[in-house]
């Protein structure tokens, strides 16, 4: 298929789970690729699985300046970003009493000010040359309400969210296209994760939160990360143009909006 044939697109957390997903979605529909990660290693692993069309970008997307160095980079290589998807996101659980400046901080710093700061960077690419491009944010369905053990997250995510309809708002005069992702709960080794969390506050056997909140699913099962890959195509293409500052919710039914 080549639906973004001749386009660029910029994939930030982009070595593994949900990033890799559209990664590869992207490729086969034409795209060439630029897989963003802190991880250098599983970046550079990535980017040599996918193929030549792909590029390996080490970012930090907490840090400004390591932001501008993966735009530029990037651009140097592919020549211009048509299309970027702010993925990187890191979770976090606690009880209110026992949140710490430190986890709110590191949680803010990646989920809300590396999307504000990425999206930034790329949308100035964007309108010096002219690109009528696409941006999508990858929310959350925990940013549509608060839960008990996950305030910092959820706060995190609420905040994506009010950041895609300000900045869809002011940048659709440029043609740039701004919308966001709400996925529901996703299986991988992000939701292990997850489940650890919950195991501990709620006193559960280590994968019973994970079977409670997949059974819990309308659709009967948790997403894996291709379940989303056809709303991040679709948001990436021209058929999407007339779609300014959304939020989708892609998560098998558990919220409506």
């Amino acid at each position: 298929m080549t639906r973004l044939l001749g386009k660029t697109a910029l994939i930030t957390g982009g070595a593994r789970g949900i990033g890799r997903a559209f990664a590869q979605a992207y490729l086969q529909n034409g795209a060439r690729v630029a897989i963003a990660d802190i991880d250098r290693d599983l970046c550079q692993a990535t980017a040599t699985a996918l193929g030549d069309q792909v590029l390996a970008v080490h970012m930090d997307v907490s840090d400004p300046a390591s932001i501008t160095q993966a735009v530029d980079q990037t651009i140097a290589a592919f020549g211009q970003i048509d299309i970027l998807i702010n993925n990187a996101a890191v979770f976090s659980a606690a009880p209110i009493v026992e949140i710490s400046p430190e986890d709110y901080a590191r949680v803010f710093d990646i989920n809300v000010k590396g999307t504000l700061f990425t999206l930034q960077a790329v949308a100035r690419h964007m309108i010096d040359a002219g690109i009528k491009g696409k941006i999508i944010n990858m929310a959350s369905q925990a940013g549509r309400r608060g839960e008990p053990l996950v305030a910092v997250y959820c706060a995190s995510k609420a905040a994506v969210i009010s950041l895609t309809q300000s900045a869809g708002l002011n940048l659709i005069r440029h043609g740039i296209n701004v919308n966001a992702i709400a996925p529901g709960v996703v299986d991988g080794a992000h939701w292990d994760g997850v489940d650890a969390f919950f195991a501990k506050y709620e006193n559960k056997p280590a994968g019973q939160k994970k079977a409670e909140v997949g059974a819990a699913v309308p659709y009967g099962r948790m997403a894996t990360p291709t379940d989303l890959t056809g709303m991040a195509l679709f948001l990436a293409t021209s058929d999407a143009d007339y779609i300014v500052a959304q939020t989708y919710n892609v998560d098998g039914g558990n919220w409506m909006s």
